[in-house]
């Protein structure tokens, strides 16, 4: 979190049930500097995978992912939660948190929602992989 990805969590809301703390980045460059003897970059992540609009550079360069969201998990707030493009494709359910869809499938407790989401990605990666097969195919003929 010093050299690569500097986290700038803060606490600035006045009706929060702790004290105000907001970042500051000041504070983290002393305690970088400090403790690993090294600055932190603040911006080295956002410069490195492409920017303050992540949304523009993966219509540029990125094809078949499947952003997968649980709307009750605060990650989803930061992640894509809307189709990009035909093969950049959110899935979103309004339960459920990031990575619970790949977990391996139990029959005894997983919600309907849950395997509905599962099978939703499959379909989607299913047609991928056909697609390619068929334009494999085509190339080869």
């Amino acid at each position: 979190t010093c050299s690569e990805m500097v986290f700038p969590f803060g606490i600035t809301e006045e009706n929060s049930m702790f004290p105000k703390a907001p970042f500051n980045l000041t504070a983290c460059e002393v305690y970088c500097e400090k403790l690993y003897g090294v600055p932190p970059r603040a911006d080295w992540a956002s410069t490195y995978y492409g920017g303050k609009d992540i949304k523009l550079v993966l219509r540029r360069f990125a094809s078949n992912i499947i952003f997968s969201n649980g709307l009750s998990d605060p990650y989803s707030g930061g992640g894509v939660v809307e189709d990009l493009s035909d093969s950049l494709l959110a899935v979103t359910t309004t339960k459920g948190s990031h990575g619970l869809d790949f977990y391996p499938a139990n029959k005894k407790s997983d919600p309907e929602w849950l395997v509905t989401q599962r099978k939703t990605e499959l379909h989607i990666i299913d047609g991928w992989i056909k697609t390619y097969y068929a334009d494999l195919f085509e190339i080869t003929k």
